[in-house]
């Protein structure tokens, strides 16, 4: 199947075409024409299956073909978690719709308001926003939504993670009864089933792959290790294995730049992002990221939702998550449109019920390495538990690293390409063919 099939204007098939894209991914194969028909909709997919482009296309084609009710109203709210996921949508939008003449406003705390209502009155028929600024504006009546024809709710289990059902149920309240409504999630919890059953009229249900379940392109795995012993292992896996890109989890917001540090001192680039950074800060940072210049970025879970980087090598997950669904939302940033991915996970002994319980809600038991050739230190480094002062960063860890793990190569950082299911194919055919997303 080709987008040509999908019943999209020339427009839109042309700005698809110029972002590289030739073939639809399965739930845009499915969801656009539905979504073309002015049907609700209710969507499972995972991260990185191309949802955005599958809710954003034929959105922008509904709105051009239909004559709105006055020039500069809003007609499309897409309500996102998180400031950066807010940021990728809304450039989506842009790039989608460039040869259409319909103006967009992506709106998010952590930034001036000012631009962001002078934007507004300037006319905008797409809005992209995040839960709490939105109501800002709503409350400073710098938005009137009354003219709403498509709504969509994306990624709406984070948002009821993050505590955002309240403030999804005033937007609602905000916008006209008729409407299209779009609900992407990729897990359904109860209360995102009871909100869909209210939002949401005669919706088509589209399920991609088993819910819950990682993507299929993603191998998993685990090394079993002392808690003070993760960070020497997690630099001999990044320097042993060449990893030139990895995003690292950690639990908590102190231990994201802590580790940012320590990594520094094993001579990898490295940048972390959590709440507390400022949105410059955090935009810098997966610039950076993205470019290369950073080689590692450490992110807590909200800090990490809706990094998008078509081709991610490696996740890390350094602290393991609370809740099992978590789980998959952090793997799901590698292996997305069709590439190979690893996820690794790095278990100390009190954190082996939490993978029992990921591996339960998987259906599937994540494989056990050992990392051969890694010599543990004898007891922790002085910085394990405090970053040195005045320290500066080396390049001696990395070659330390590199040197030590140089025999084991193949069978450790390489290992996701001669180790992994055959079924997955090998990583030089991920560059046949882009997707869009």
């Amino acid at each position: 199947m080709s987008f040509d099939s999908l019943g999209l204007s020339p427009a839109l098939l042309r700005a698809v075409s110029e972002q590289g894209y030739t073939q639809p991914t399965p739930i845009q194969s499915r969801v656009i024409p539905v979504v073309l028909e002015g049907r609700d909709v209710m969507a499972g997919a995972q991260t990185g299956t191309g949802k955005t482009a599958g809710f954003t296309l034929p959105l922008l084609q509904r709105l051009s073909e239909t004559t709105p009710p006055a020039r500069g109203r809003v007609r499309a709210l897409i309500l996102t978690p998180t400031r950066e996921l807010a940021a990728q949508v809304g450039e989506s939008v842009k790039n989608y719709g460039k040869h259409l003449p319909l103006r967009s406003a992506v709106i998010y705390g952590g930034v001036s308001i000012n631009p962001q209502i002078a934007q507004i009155k300037r006319g905008v028929e797409i809005v992209v926003a995040t839960p709490g600024r939105l109501l800002d504006h709503a409350q400073q009546r710098t938005v009137d939504l009354r003219s709403v024809e498509i709504f969509v709710l994306d990624e709406a289990d984070r948002m009821l993670d993050m505590g955002f059902l309240p403030d999804i149920r005033r937007v609602i309240s905000l916008l006209p009864p008729q409407r299209q409504n779009l609900l992407f999630s990729a897990t359904f919890p109860n209360d995102i089933r009871t909100l869909a059953n209210k939002m949401l009229a005669s919706p088509v249900s589209v399920e991609v792959g088993e819910r819950n379940a990682a993507a299929d392109k993603i191998e998993q795995a685990a090394y079993f290790a002392d808690k003070g012993q993760k960070r020497g292992l997690l630099s001999w896996l990044i320097g042993s294995g060449d990893w030139r890109q990895v995003l690292v989890f950690t639990r908590t917001k102190h231990g994201a730049n802590r580790l940012s540090e320590q990594l520094e001192q094993d001579g990898f680039s490295a940048a972390a992002i959590h709440g507390n950074k400022s949105q410059g800060a955090r935009t810098r940072a997966l610039a950076d990221f993205k470019s290369g210049a950073v080689r590692v970025l450490v992110a807590t879970d909200i800090a990490a939702r809706g990094i998008d980087i078509d081709q991610l090598p490696h996740v890390v997950n350094y602290d393991l998550p609370e809740v099992a669904e978590h789980y998959v939302h952090r793997i799901g940033r590698t292996g997305r449109a069709g590439n190979e991915g690893l996820a690794v996970s790095l278990v100390a002994p009190d954190e082996r019920p939490l993978l029992k319980a990921i591996e339960r809600l998987l259906g599937a038991q994540v494989e056990v390495r050992r990392p051969d050739g890694y010599v543990p230190s004898a007891a922790p480094r002085r910085d394990e538990h405090r970053p040195q002062q005045n320290s500066q960063p080396t390049n001696g860890g990395q070659q330390r690293h590199a040197h030590r793990g140089q025999n084991s190569r193949q069978d450790q950082g390489r290992r996701h390409g001669g180790g992994r299911n055959h079924r997955h194919g090998s990583r030089g055919a991920q560059g046949q063919q882009r997707r869009g997303r």
